[in-house]
This record gives C-alpha cells, structure tokens and sequence, in this order.
C-alpha cells in the first residue's frame, strides 16, 4: 500500500474537515494517506514558525500541505514556484513538495466553481456582486471572471481593499467587467447573484452579513461559511425564493483538488461530498 503524509498548517484549525476528508477518499482509493493538523494557535511563535514547519515538512517526506489563515500570502517568499492561478490570485492554499521544491499552487477558486456550477447550473452571472475582498474573495473573483460573460461589482467593509482588488482584476480581464462598491445593498439593486465571502455566518460569527431587505427572490446567492451549512444568510435567502449554494461545495471541491496535487490521483467529487455531507449532518 502506498503510504502519502500530508497537512494542513493554520491557526485554529482543530474543527477543519481536511483530515477526514482526505483520508477516506485516500483509503477508498487504496492509500495510506496520514493528514496532520499543524496548528500555529498552539505554537508560541504563531505566524513566525511557518518557515521551520515548511522545512520540516519537506525534511519528513511530506507530499505536501495544505495553507490557510493567516499564512495564505505569507507563505509565497518561502515557496520555490507559483502555479499560474496562484500567482495571479497572490494567495497559496497548497504546497506541493518536489524533491526540495515547494510549488504552490491555489484550488480555492476551483473549488468554488464546482460548487457553484453543480449547485447552480446556468445562474446569469453577468451581474454578480462578490462581498467579501480578501483571500477566498479574490480566488472567488478570479474563478468567475473565467466564467464567459461574467462581470463583478467588488464589496468590502474596507472599501480600499475592495478597490485594490477590483484593479488588479481589471488588470488581468478588463475594467470593462469588474468594478468597486461602497455599498452591498445598493449594488445588489441590479445584481443578478450574491457571492458571500466573509467569515459572517459563521458559529462564532453569527448574523446577516448585509440587510435581508437587499435580497430578492430574483437573486441567487452562493455562500463559503459552512460551519454552519445552513447560515443566516442562506435560511433568509431560501425564504424568499432565491435559488442557493452552500459552503460545502467549495470546501470539498478544493479539497479534491489538493487530493490531485498530493497523490497524482483524480478524487470521487461525488464521494467526498457525500462524505463531507455526512461530517457536517447535512
């Protein structure tokens, strides 16, 4: 049996599904795949240690790792090589260990968009509004714009950081298709779909992440919170008619990605996800 070491290094991450998730479908797919959590809550020196664990990691025999808050950019000096999409999203959320080169590479925004296209097929995307301007929104950002026809209103509490985003992205598709916004609800008026990309919903952040008076029945909404499954967000949007997306999509679509990464193997999408739904009783 092949044997495969790989983690997750993070702060505060003892709740993270990873581990169950990559080690069923690697023992259904014959593996020995171990998953560690590397939690930098537990290391005095936090964010500083990332350097060492990287070097330890590859020293182990480590395939690779998974990276997530607050590492996602602090970790691409420490890396030996970007994939295309990381490089342009400026986030790493896999490092894949080659010899004694660390590749990183980013599956966040392809995880969204399995999510979203199986939940949502044919959603009009010519008119969605992201809010959220950070890490996920910005790998969600570039995942969409990939999509024919999309354009992008940008939201953030942070109205700079939303900003700085919107340009960079007009950078890469055109201004013509991706612009800022002060403002969630004003730019829903006109929006086709709602991106939710904040930690908002979340077990120790409950509550709308905007004015349930902002959405309508002719919205769809796609959600990235999946501690719950089911937000605050989703019920009020459900309630009102609107066709919805679920965290879990993203987290298992990246996650079989970075299974993909680590192994050389093509993850059972349909088997994670079923397994992801039974973790989370939804």
């Amino acid at each position: 049996m092949t044997h495969v070491l790989t983690g997750l290094i993070g702060a505060g991450i003892q709740r993270s599904l990873s581990p169950a998730l990559h080690e069923a479908e690697g023992e259904a797919q014959g593996l020995r795949l171990h998953y560690q959590r590397i939690d930098l809550d537990r290391d005095p020196a936090g964010e500083r240690a990332l350097p060492g664990l990287l070097d330890a990691a590859r020293t182990m025999g480590f395939a690779g790792l998974n990276i997530t808050y607050p590492c996602k950019q602090a970790v691409i000096p420490l890396l030996d090589e970007l994939s295309d999409e990381a490089r342009r999203m400026g986030a790493v959320n896999t490092v894949v260990f080659d010899g004694r080169r660390a590749i990183g590479h980013n599956t966040d925004g392809r995880g969204w968009r399995w999510g979203f296209e199986r939940a949502l097929p044919g959603a009009d995307v010519s008119r969605v509004v992201l809010l959220g301007a950070g890490g996920a929104g910005s790998a969600i950002a570039h995942a969409l714009l990939g999509i024919e026809g999309a354009a992008l209103t940008v939201v953030d509490a942070e109205l700079p950081r939303a900003q700085a985003l919107a340009a960079a992205l007009a950078g890469h598709y055109g201004g013509h298709r991706v612009r800022a916004a002060a403002r969630a609800d004003e730019a829903l008026a006109e929006a086709s779909g709602l991106v939710h990309a904040t930690p908002t919903g979340m077990d120790k952040l409950p509550g709308l992440p905007l004015p349930a008076s902002a959405l309508r029945s002719s919205l769809w909404v796609s959600e990235i919170v999946y501690f719950p499954l089911e937000t605050e967000l989703l019920r009020t949007a459900r309630a009102l008619g609107c066709r919805v997306s679920d965290g879990g999509g993203m987290v298992v679509g990246q996650a079989a990605d970075a299974f993909r990464h680590f192994t050389g193997r093509t993850a059972d999408l349909a088997r994670m996800d079923a397994h992801f739904r039974s973790l989370v009783g939804g």
